[in-house]
């Protein structure tokens, strides 16, 4: 029986190998997983604080605008106008959007009117 011994011999060195093995692999995993889970939340960190700045640059300009844009001695003079004219071209084109709404509300007010009309003819 010596080479029902010497198997059994080199099957568990074998089985002793691989399971080193999936256990090295394991770690391995397990570490690579770790750094991901800890760059992903690095990330979004970054993300984070990238909208916060965004956010506190909008209301600074806002209220920098807010505070200068009469002043025409500011040296940002040529952007407060930019700015000013933007926001009349905003309000020309809401003003339009308003008309456009108030006259297909009267256009279909009629048109429900003279369908009524016709309806009471017919």
């Amino acid at each position: 029986m010596p080479n029902y011994d010497e198997f059994k011999k080199k099957a568990k060195d074998a089985l002793g190998t691989f399971a080193d093995a999936s256990v090295d692999a394991y770690k391995v995993a397990e570490e690579k997983t770790k750094v991901l889970a800890k760059k992903t939340k690095l990330r979004a960190g970054i993300v984070n604080e990238k909208a916060t700045i965004r956010r506190l640059s909008v209301e600074l300009g806002t209220k920098y605008y807010n505070q200068y844009k009469d002043d025409s001695n500011s040296e940002f003079k040529q952007l407060l106008e930019e700015i000013s004219s933007a926001h009349e071209r905003i309000a020309a084109k809401e003003n339009e959007i308003a008309e456009l709404k108030a006259n297909t509300a009267k256009n279909a007010a009629e048109n429900a009117e003279c369908n009524s009309e016709e309806n009471k003819e017919d």
